[in-house]
Protein backbone atom coordinates (compact mmCIF):
# COMPACT_ATOMS: atom_id res chain seq x y z
CA UNK A 1 0.00 0.00 0.00
CA UNK A 2 1.36 3.40 -0.99
CA UNK A 3 1.70 6.31 1.42
CA UNK A 4 -1.17 8.84 1.73
CA UNK A 5 -1.01 11.65 -0.82
CA UNK A 6 -2.54 15.09 -1.14
CA UNK A 7 -4.43 14.01 -4.25
CA UNK A 8 -5.40 10.77 -5.98
CA UNK A 9 -3.08 9.38 -8.58
CA UNK A 10 -5.93 9.02 -11.05
CA UNK A 11 -9.67 9.28 -11.58
CA UNK A 12 -11.41 6.96 -14.05
CA UNK A 13 -14.79 8.19 -15.32
CA UNK A 14 -16.96 5.46 -16.85
CA UNK A 15 -18.80 6.92 -19.84
CA UNK A 16 -19.36 3.97 -22.18
CA UNK A 17 -23.09 3.37 -21.72
CA UNK A 18 -25.60 3.72 -24.54
CA UNK A 19 -28.50 5.06 -22.48
CA UNK A 20 -31.29 3.47 -24.52
CA UNK A 21 -33.96 4.59 -22.04
CA UNK A 22 -33.31 8.20 -23.02
CA UNK A 23 -34.78 7.32 -26.44
CA UNK A 24 -32.50 9.88 -28.02
CA UNK A 25 -30.04 10.24 -30.86
CA UNK A 26 -27.84 12.11 -28.39
CA UNK A 27 -25.64 9.87 -26.20
CA UNK A 28 -26.90 9.84 -22.63
CA UNK A 29 -23.87 11.45 -21.04
CA UNK A 30 -24.12 14.39 -23.46
CA UNK A 31 -27.58 15.38 -22.22
CA UNK A 32 -27.30 18.54 -20.15
CA UNK A 33 -28.62 20.00 -16.94
CA UNK A 34 -27.57 23.26 -15.35
CA UNK A 35 -25.66 24.37 -18.41
CA UNK A 36 -23.30 21.42 -18.52
CA UNK A 37 -23.56 17.89 -19.90
CA UNK A 38 -23.85 14.97 -17.50
CA UNK A 39 -20.29 13.92 -18.23
CA UNK A 40 -19.22 17.55 -17.93
CA UNK A 41 -20.46 17.59 -14.33
CA UNK A 42 -18.64 14.30 -13.69
CA UNK A 43 -15.39 15.62 -15.15
CA UNK A 44 -15.63 18.84 -13.15
CA UNK A 45 -16.09 16.92 -9.89
CA UNK A 46 -13.25 14.55 -10.78
CA UNK A 47 -10.87 17.36 -11.70
CA UNK A 48 -11.62 19.13 -8.40
CA UNK A 49 -9.49 16.42 -6.74
CA UNK A 50 -6.47 17.59 -8.77
CA UNK A 51 -5.55 14.05 -9.87
CA UNK A 52 -2.32 13.38 -11.69
CA UNK A 53 -4.28 11.57 -14.41
CA UNK A 54 -7.89 11.59 -15.60
CA UNK A 55 -9.27 8.84 -17.85
CA UNK A 56 -12.67 8.65 -19.54
CA UNK A 57 -13.77 5.21 -20.75
CA UNK A 58 -16.04 5.39 -23.81
CA UNK A 59 -17.75 3.07 -26.28
CA UNK A 60 -21.20 4.06 -27.60
CA UNK A 61 -20.80 6.63 -30.41
CA UNK A 62 -17.14 6.73 -29.56
CA UNK A 63 -16.02 9.54 -31.88
CA UNK A 64 -18.84 11.89 -30.92
CA UNK A 65 -18.53 11.25 -27.19
CA UNK A 66 -14.74 11.48 -27.17
CA UNK A 67 -14.84 14.79 -29.04
CA UNK A 68 -17.37 16.14 -26.55
CA UNK A 69 -15.30 15.01 -23.58
CA UNK A 70 -12.19 16.63 -25.02
CA UNK A 71 -14.09 19.88 -25.59
CA UNK A 72 -15.44 19.91 -22.04
CA UNK A 73 -12.00 19.06 -20.66
CA UNK A 74 -10.52 22.06 -22.46
CA UNK A 75 -13.25 24.31 -21.04
CA UNK A 76 -12.51 23.04 -17.53
CA UNK A 77 -8.76 23.42 -17.92
CA UNK A 78 -8.13 19.67 -17.68
CA UNK A 79 -4.64 19.03 -19.00
CA UNK A 80 -4.17 15.37 -18.03
CA UNK A 81 -6.96 13.63 -19.94
CA UNK A 82 -6.79 10.24 -21.63
CA UNK A 83 -9.57 8.49 -23.56
CA UNK A 84 -9.86 4.70 -23.21
CA UNK A 85 -12.09 2.47 -25.35
CA UNK A 86 -14.22 -0.29 -23.87
CA UNK A 87 -14.25 -3.49 -25.93
CA UNK A 88 -16.92 -6.17 -26.37
CA UNK A 89 -16.41 -7.65 -22.90
CA UNK A 90 -19.26 -6.21 -20.81
CA UNK A 91 -19.18 -4.90 -17.28
CA UNK A 92 -17.73 -2.19 -15.08
CA UNK A 93 -14.80 -4.41 -14.15
CA UNK A 94 -13.70 -4.55 -17.76
CA UNK A 95 -14.25 -0.82 -18.21
CA UNK A 96 -12.00 0.00 -15.27
CA UNK A 97 -9.44 -2.54 -16.47
CA UNK A 98 -9.22 -0.72 -19.79
CA UNK A 99 -9.14 2.64 -18.05
CA UNK A 100 -6.26 1.44 -15.90
CA UNK A 101 -4.42 0.29 -19.02
CA UNK A 102 -4.43 3.91 -20.22
CA UNK A 103 -2.46 4.94 -17.13
CA UNK A 104 1.28 4.53 -16.53
CA UNK A 105 2.14 0.89 -15.81
CA UNK A 106 4.00 1.87 -12.64
CA UNK A 107 1.19 4.04 -11.26
CA UNK A 108 0.86 3.85 -7.47
CA UNK A 109 -1.54 5.38 -4.99
CA UNK A 110 -5.28 5.97 -5.06
CA UNK A 111 -7.46 5.48 -8.12
CA UNK A 112 -10.99 6.89 -7.91
CA UNK A 113 -13.71 5.37 -10.10
CA UNK A 114 -16.85 7.36 -10.85
CA UNK A 115 -19.58 7.58 -13.50
CA UNK A 116 -20.35 9.97 -16.32
CA UNK A 117 -24.08 10.15 -15.57
CA UNK A 118 -24.03 11.14 -11.87
CA UNK A 119 -24.14 14.94 -12.09
CA UNK A 120 -24.84 15.93 -8.48
CA UNK A 121 -21.81 14.25 -6.92
CA UNK A 122 -19.96 17.03 -5.12
CA UNK A 123 -16.23 17.71 -4.92
CA UNK A 124 -16.56 17.69 -1.13
CA UNK A 125 -17.91 14.13 -1.06
CA UNK A 126 -15.22 12.90 -3.44
CA UNK A 127 -12.54 14.57 -1.34
CA UNK A 128 -13.92 12.91 1.79
CA UNK A 129 -13.88 9.53 0.04
CA UNK A 130 -10.20 9.94 -0.86
CA UNK A 131 -9.23 11.33 2.55
CA UNK A 132 -10.86 8.47 4.49
CA UNK A 133 -9.49 5.89 2.07
CA UNK A 134 -5.91 7.05 2.52
CA UNK A 135 -6.12 7.88 6.23
CA UNK A 136 -7.44 4.40 7.08
CA UNK A 137 -5.09 2.57 4.73
CA UNK A 138 -7.98 0.91 2.91
CA UNK A 139 -7.58 -1.33 -0.09
CA UNK A 140 -11.03 -0.28 -1.26
CA UNK A 141 -13.41 2.42 -0.05
CA UNK A 142 -16.99 2.43 -1.32
CA UNK A 143 -19.27 5.45 -1.41
CA UNK A 144 -22.68 4.30 -0.13
CA UNK A 145 -26.15 5.73 0.38
CA UNK A 146 -29.30 4.49 2.08
CA UNK A 147 -32.41 4.51 -0.10
CA UNK A 148 -36.09 3.97 0.57
CA UNK A 149 -36.31 1.93 -2.62
CA UNK A 150 -33.07 0.12 -3.47
CA UNK A 151 -34.39 -1.51 -6.65
CA UNK A 152 -31.65 -1.77 -9.24
CA UNK A 153 -28.79 -1.05 -6.86
CA UNK A 154 -26.13 -3.37 -5.51
CA UNK A 155 -26.57 -4.09 -1.78
CA UNK A 156 -23.83 -3.45 0.80
CA UNK A 157 -23.23 -6.67 2.76
CA UNK A 158 -21.24 -6.10 5.96
CA UNK A 159 -19.25 -8.43 8.20
CA UNK A 160 -19.42 -8.70 11.98
CA UNK A 161 -16.99 -5.79 12.38
CA UNK A 162 -19.10 -3.52 10.21
CA UNK A 163 -16.66 -3.51 7.31
CA UNK A 164 -17.83 -4.14 3.77
CA UNK A 165 -17.80 -7.86 3.08
CA UNK A 166 -19.13 -7.70 -0.46
CA UNK A 167 -21.62 -6.04 -2.76
CA UNK A 168 -24.47 -8.14 -4.10
CA UNK A 169 -25.96 -6.92 -7.36
CA UNK A 170 -29.73 -6.49 -7.42
CA UNK A 171 -30.40 -9.30 -9.91
CA UNK A 172 -28.17 -11.66 -7.95
CA UNK A 173 -30.00 -10.74 -4.73
CA UNK A 174 -33.30 -11.56 -6.42
CA UNK A 175 -31.92 -14.83 -7.78
CA UNK A 176 -30.69 -15.77 -4.30
CA UNK A 177 -34.10 -15.04 -2.81
CA UNK A 178 -35.87 -17.11 -5.46
CA UNK A 179 -33.56 -20.10 -5.06
CA UNK A 180 -33.28 -20.12 -1.25
CA UNK A 181 -36.30 -18.22 0.03
CA UNK A 182 -33.90 -15.88 1.85
CA UNK A 183 -34.76 -12.29 0.95
CA UNK A 184 -32.42 -10.69 3.49
CA UNK A 185 -30.17 -9.36 0.75
CA UNK A 186 -33.10 -7.87 -1.16
CA UNK A 187 -34.20 -6.13 2.06
CA UNK A 188 -30.90 -4.26 2.48
CA UNK A 189 -31.34 -0.52 1.87
CA UNK A 190 -27.71 0.58 2.01
CA UNK A 191 -26.54 0.54 -1.56
CA UNK A 192 -23.43 0.85 -3.63
CA UNK A 193 -23.15 4.13 -5.50
CA UNK A 194 -20.67 2.64 -7.95
CA UNK A 195 -18.11 5.22 -6.85
CA UNK A 196 -14.92 3.93 -5.26
CA UNK A 197 -11.40 4.66 -4.16
CA UNK A 198 -9.00 1.79 -4.90
CA UNK A 199 -5.36 1.06 -4.34
CA UNK A 200 -3.83 1.07 -7.83
CA UNK A 201 -1.71 -2.02 -7.25
CA UNK A 202 -4.78 -3.94 -6.08
CA UNK A 203 -6.62 -3.11 -9.30
CA UNK A 204 -3.65 -4.15 -11.38
CA UNK A 205 -3.54 -7.56 -9.65
CA UNK A 206 -7.23 -8.34 -9.51
CA UNK A 207 -8.97 -6.92 -12.58
CA UNK A 208 -7.59 -9.51 -15.04
CA UNK A 209 -8.85 -12.29 -12.76
CA UNK A 210 -12.49 -11.20 -12.61
CA UNK A 211 -14.94 -13.79 -13.97
CA UNK A 212 -18.16 -13.31 -15.96
CA UNK A 213 -19.84 -16.18 -14.09
CA UNK A 214 -22.91 -14.30 -12.84
CA UNK A 215 -26.52 -13.68 -13.81
CA UNK A 216 -25.64 -10.86 -16.22
CA UNK A 217 -22.51 -12.45 -17.67
CA UNK A 218 -20.43 -9.35 -16.93
CA UNK A 219 -17.13 -8.55 -15.28
CA UNK A 220 -18.32 -6.95 -12.06
CA UNK A 221 -16.04 -4.33 -10.56
CA UNK A 222 -17.58 -5.26 -7.23
CA UNK A 223 -15.73 -8.60 -7.34
CA UNK A 224 -12.54 -6.68 -6.54
CA UNK A 225 -13.85 -6.15 -3.01
CA UNK A 226 -13.96 -9.86 -2.23
CA UNK A 227 -10.57 -10.37 -3.81
CA UNK A 228 -9.14 -7.55 -1.69
CA UNK A 229 -10.52 -9.13 1.47
CA UNK A 230 -9.08 -12.49 0.46
CA UNK A 231 -5.67 -10.80 0.37
CA UNK A 232 -6.26 -9.38 3.84
CA UNK A 233 -7.03 -5.89 2.58
CA UNK A 234 -9.40 -3.56 4.40
CA UNK A 235 -12.65 -2.76 2.56
CA UNK A 236 -14.59 0.11 4.11
CA UNK A 237 -17.17 2.69 3.14
CA UNK A 238 -17.96 6.38 3.24
CA UNK A 239 -21.64 7.28 3.34
CA UNK A 240 -23.52 10.25 1.99
CA UNK A 241 -26.78 11.44 3.51
CA UNK A 242 -27.68 13.14 0.25
CA UNK A 243 -29.03 10.41 -2.00
CA UNK A 244 -29.20 12.80 -4.95
CA UNK A 245 -25.41 12.75 -5.09
CA UNK A 246 -25.44 9.15 -6.28
CA UNK A 247 -28.51 9.30 -8.53
CA UNK A 248 -27.90 8.61 -12.19
CA UNK A 249 -29.89 9.88 -15.16
CA UNK A 250 -31.18 6.91 -17.14
CA UNK A 251 -34.30 8.43 -18.69
CA UNK A 252 -35.89 11.82 -19.31
CA UNK A 253 -37.81 11.83 -16.03
CA UNK A 254 -34.67 11.24 -14.01
CA UNK A 255 -32.87 13.87 -16.07
CA UNK A 256 -35.61 16.38 -15.27
CA UNK A 257 -35.61 15.50 -11.57
CA UNK A 258 -31.85 15.88 -11.36
CA UNK A 259 -32.03 19.17 -13.24
CA UNK A 260 -34.53 20.55 -10.75
CA UNK A 261 -32.45 19.37 -7.81
CA UNK A 262 -29.30 20.90 -9.25
CA UNK A 263 -31.04 24.20 -9.95
CA UNK A 264 -32.42 24.34 -6.40
CA UNK A 265 -28.90 23.87 -5.05
CA UNK A 266 -27.48 26.53 -7.34
CA UNK A 267 -30.15 29.03 -6.28
CA UNK A 268 -29.74 28.25 -2.58
CA UNK A 269 -26.02 28.80 -2.95
CA UNK A 270 -26.49 32.20 -4.57
CA UNK A 271 -29.09 33.26 -2.01
CA UNK A 272 -26.54 32.54 0.71
CA UNK A 273 -24.21 34.92 -1.14
CA UNK A 274 -26.71 37.78 -1.05
CA UNK A 275 -28.70 37.28 -4.25
CA UNK A 276 -32.47 37.78 -4.11
CA UNK A 277 -34.43 35.13 -6.00
CA UNK A 278 -38.06 36.20 -5.90
CA UNK A 279 -39.49 32.89 -7.15
CA UNK A 280 -37.06 29.95 -7.15
CA UNK A 281 -39.65 27.70 -8.78
CA UNK A 282 -39.53 29.71 -12.02
CA UNK A 283 -35.88 30.80 -11.97
CA UNK A 284 -33.10 28.79 -13.63
CA UNK A 285 -29.39 29.53 -13.30
CA UNK A 286 -26.60 27.48 -14.87
CA UNK A 287 -23.64 26.35 -12.79
CA UNK A 288 -21.38 28.46 -15.02
CA UNK A 289 -23.16 31.75 -14.26
CA UNK A 290 -21.62 34.38 -11.97
CA UNK A 291 -23.73 36.64 -9.73
CA UNK A 292 -22.73 39.45 -7.36
CA UNK A 293 -24.38 40.36 -4.07
CA UNK A 294 -27.57 42.41 -4.12
CA UNK A 295 -28.57 41.10 -7.54
CA UNK A 296 -32.32 40.53 -7.86
CA UNK A 297 -33.72 37.79 -10.08
CA UNK A 298 -37.43 38.16 -10.73
CA UNK A 299 -39.82 35.34 -11.75
CA UNK A 300 -39.28 33.70 -15.10
CA UNK A 301 -35.57 34.50 -15.27
CA UNK A 302 -33.17 32.08 -16.98
CA UNK A 303 -29.41 32.70 -16.89
CA UNK A 304 -27.25 30.48 -19.08
CA UNK A 305 -23.66 29.92 -20.08
CA UNK A 306 -21.09 32.45 -18.95
CA UNK A 307 -23.63 35.12 -18.05
CA UNK A 308 -22.49 37.46 -15.27
CA UNK A 309 -24.60 39.95 -13.33
CA UNK A 310 -23.01 42.74 -11.29
CA UNK A 311 -24.02 44.21 -7.94
CA UNK A 312 -27.46 45.77 -7.68
CA UNK A 313 -28.68 44.71 -11.11
CA UNK A 314 -32.25 43.52 -11.55
CA UNK A 315 -33.05 40.83 -14.12
CA UNK A 316 -36.59 39.84 -14.98
CA UNK A 317 -39.35 39.12 -14.98
CA UNK A 318 -39.41 36.75 -17.94
CA UNK A 319 -35.86 37.26 -19.18
CA UNK A 320 -33.44 34.79 -20.75
CA UNK A 321 -29.77 35.78 -20.84
CA UNK A 322 -27.10 33.60 -22.45
CA UNK A 323 -23.38 34.44 -22.30
CA UNK A 324 -24.35 38.01 -21.44
CA UNK A 325 -22.71 40.54 -19.11
CA UNK A 326 -24.96 42.78 -17.03
CA UNK A 327 -23.38 45.81 -15.37
CA UNK A 328 -23.86 47.21 -11.89
CA UNK A 329 -27.33 48.58 -11.24
CA UNK A 330 -28.68 47.71 -14.68
CA UNK A 331 -32.33 46.75 -15.14
CA UNK A 332 -33.26 44.05 -17.66
CA UNK A 333 -36.90 43.03 -18.03
CA UNK A 334 -38.68 40.73 -20.45
CA UNK A 335 -35.58 40.44 -22.58
CA UNK A 336 -33.88 37.71 -24.60
CA UNK A 337 -30.14 38.41 -24.86
CA UNK A 338 -27.28 36.34 -26.24
CA UNK A 339 -23.60 37.33 -26.17
CA UNK A 340 -24.48 40.89 -25.24
CA UNK A 341 -22.96 43.45 -22.87
CA UNK A 342 -25.30 45.66 -20.84
CA UNK A 343 -23.54 48.54 -19.14
CA UNK A 344 -23.85 49.79 -15.58
CA UNK A 345 -27.07 51.66 -14.94
CA UNK A 346 -28.50 50.72 -18.33
CA UNK A 347 -32.12 49.76 -18.95
CA UNK A 348 -33.32 47.07 -21.33
CA UNK A 349 -36.85 45.98 -22.14
CA UNK A 350 -39.58 45.05 -22.08
CA UNK A 351 -39.88 42.67 -25.04
CA UNK A 352 -36.35 43.29 -26.28
CA UNK A 353 -34.12 41.00 -28.33
CA UNK A 354 -30.38 41.55 -27.96
CA UNK A 355 -28.48 39.39 -30.42
CA UNK A 356 -24.75 38.62 -30.41
CA UNK A 357 -22.44 41.61 -30.55
CA UNK A 358 -24.78 44.06 -28.83
CA UNK A 359 -22.91 46.40 -26.47
CA UNK A 360 -25.02 48.90 -24.52
CA UNK A 361 -23.06 51.61 -22.73
CA UNK A 362 -23.50 52.91 -19.20
CA UNK A 363 -26.88 54.52 -18.48
CA UNK A 364 -28.07 53.67 -21.98
CA UNK A 365 -31.46 52.33 -22.93
CA UNK A 366 -32.80 49.80 -25.40
CA UNK A 367 -36.54 49.78 -24.91
CA UNK A 368 -39.71 47.99 -25.87
CA UNK A 369 -39.91 45.86 -29.01
CA UNK A 370 -36.35 46.50 -30.14
CA UNK A 371 -33.98 44.09 -31.85
CA UNK A 372 -30.23 44.67 -32.03
CA UNK A 373 -27.29 42.77 -33.45
CA UNK A 374 -23.61 43.64 -33.73
CA UNK A 375 -24.28 47.15 -32.49
CA UNK A 376 -22.45 49.43 -30.05
CA UNK A 377 -24.62 51.94 -28.21
CA UNK A 378 -22.78 54.73 -26.42
CA UNK A 379 -23.15 55.98 -22.88
CA UNK A 380 -26.55 57.51 -22.18
CA UNK A 381 -27.89 56.83 -25.68
CA UNK A 382 -31.50 55.75 -26.05
CA UNK A 383 -33.20 53.41 -28.48
CA UNK A 384 -36.55 53.56 -26.78
CA UNK A 385 -39.05 51.61 -28.84
CA UNK A 386 -40.07 49.75 -31.97
CA UNK A 387 -36.93 49.47 -34.02
CA UNK A 388 -34.01 47.48 -35.35
CA UNK A 389 -30.32 48.32 -35.16
CA UNK A 390 -27.83 46.00 -36.79
CA UNK A 391 -24.19 46.43 -37.76
CA UNK A 392 -24.20 49.91 -36.27
CA UNK A 393 -22.34 52.27 -33.99
CA UNK A 394 -24.42 54.81 -32.08
CA UNK A 395 -22.69 57.60 -30.18
CA UNK A 396 -23.19 58.72 -26.61
CA UNK A 397 -26.35 60.56 -25.58
CA UNK A 398 -27.94 60.07 -28.98
CA UNK A 399 -31.72 59.62 -29.07
CA UNK A 400 -33.06 57.25 -31.71
CA UNK A 401 -36.74 57.90 -32.42
CA UNK A 402 -39.58 55.42 -32.55
CA UNK A 403 -39.64 53.06 -35.52
CA UNK A 404 -36.06 53.65 -36.67
CA UNK A 405 -34.19 50.89 -38.49
CA UNK A 406 -30.77 50.41 -39.98
CA UNK A 407 -31.22 48.82 -43.40
CA UNK A 408 -27.96 46.91 -43.27
CA UNK A 409 -28.43 44.09 -45.80
CA UNK A 410 -28.42 44.49 -49.57
CA UNK A 411 -29.26 40.86 -50.30
CA UNK A 412 -25.62 39.84 -50.55
CA UNK A 413 -23.60 41.60 -47.85
CA UNK A 414 -24.07 43.45 -44.58
CA UNK A 415 -23.16 47.15 -44.33
CA UNK A 416 -22.46 49.41 -41.37
CA UNK A 417 -24.25 52.50 -40.06
CA UNK A 418 -22.35 55.01 -37.91
CA UNK A 419 -24.37 57.56 -35.96
CA UNK A 420 -22.49 60.15 -33.93
CA UNK A 421 -22.99 61.56 -30.45
CA UNK A 422 -25.93 63.76 -29.40
CA UNK A 423 -27.86 62.94 -32.57
CA UNK A 424 -31.66 63.22 -32.62
CA UNK A 425 -33.57 61.13 -35.13
CA UNK A 426 -37.22 61.52 -36.06
CA UNK A 427 -39.75 58.71 -35.94
CA UNK A 428 -39.61 56.12 -38.73
CA UNK A 429 -36.17 57.09 -39.97
CA UNK A 430 -34.48 54.47 -42.15
CA UNK A 431 -30.70 54.46 -42.41
CA UNK A 432 -29.70 52.80 -45.69
CA UNK A 433 -26.23 51.46 -45.02
CA UNK A 434 -23.43 52.12 -45.55
CA UNK A 435 -24.10 55.58 -44.18
CA UNK A 436 -22.90 57.88 -41.41
CA UNK A 437 -24.50 60.68 -39.42
CA UNK A 438 -22.32 63.30 -37.79
CA UNK A 439 -22.40 64.47 -34.18
CA UNK A 440 -25.39 66.56 -33.21
CA UNK A 441 -27.27 66.01 -36.47
CA UNK A 442 -31.05 65.63 -36.74
CA UNK A 443 -33.30 63.65 -39.07
CA UNK A 444 -36.92 64.44 -39.82
CA UNK A 445 -39.79 62.05 -39.28
CA UNK A 446 -40.01 59.46 -42.03
CA UNK A 447 -36.61 60.30 -43.47
CA UNK A 448 -34.79 57.72 -45.57
CA UNK A 449 -31.11 58.51 -45.04
CA UNK A 450 -29.14 57.28 -48.05
CA UNK A 451 -26.27 59.77 -47.97
CA UNK A 452 -23.92 60.79 -45.19
CA UNK A 453 -25.24 63.57 -42.94
CA UNK A 454 -22.69 66.17 -41.73
CA UNK A 455 -22.42 67.11 -38.07
CA UNK A 456 -25.10 69.57 -36.99
CA UNK A 457 -27.19 69.11 -40.15
CA UNK A 458 -30.87 68.25 -40.53
CA UNK A 459 -31.71 65.46 -42.99
CA UNK A 460 -35.18 65.55 -44.58
CA UNK A 461 -36.88 63.93 -47.52
CA UNK A 462 -38.56 67.00 -49.05
CA UNK A 463 -41.84 65.61 -50.31
CA UNK A 464 -44.70 68.06 -49.84
CA UNK A 465 -47.95 66.74 -48.43
CA UNK A 466 -50.74 66.61 -50.98
CA UNK A 467 -54.33 66.91 -49.70
CA UNK A 468 -57.28 65.99 -51.96
CA UNK A 469 -60.42 67.52 -50.49
CA UNK A 470 -63.65 65.58 -51.00
CA UNK A 471 -61.83 62.41 -52.01
CA UNK A 472 -63.60 60.11 -49.51
CA UNK A 473 -67.23 60.78 -50.46
CA UNK A 474 -66.25 60.72 -54.13
CA UNK A 475 -64.17 57.55 -54.06
CA UNK A 476 -65.60 55.67 -51.07
CA UNK A 477 -69.31 56.41 -51.06
CA UNK A 478 -71.40 54.25 -48.80
CA UNK A 479 -68.61 53.64 -46.30
CA UNK A 480 -68.75 54.69 -42.67
CA UNK A 481 -66.09 57.31 -43.40
CA UNK A 482 -68.25 58.95 -46.03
Amino acid sequence: MSQPSARPSAVIVLAAGQGTRMKSTTPKIMHAIGGRSLVGHALAAAWSLAPEHLVAVVRHERARVAEHIETVAAQLGIDALAIADQDDVPGTGRAVELGLAALPADLEGTVVVTYGDVPLLTPETLARLVADHEADGNAVTVLTATLEDATGYGRIVRDAEGLVERIMEHKDALAHAESTGDDSFVAIREVNSGIYAFDAALLRRTLPEISTDNVQGEKYLTDVLGMARAEGGRVASVGTDDVWEVEGANDRRQLSDLGRQLNDRVLRGWMKEGVTVVDPSSTWVDVTVSLASDVTLKPGTQLHGTTSVATGAVVGPDSTLTDTQVGEGAVVKRTDATEAVIGAGATVGPFTYLRPGTVLGEDGKIGAFYETKNVTVGRGAKLSHLGYAGDAEIGEYTNIGCGNITANYDGVAKHRTVIGAHVRTGSNTVFTAPVSVGDGAYTGAGAVVRDDVPAGALALNAVSQRTLEGWVPAKRPGTSSA
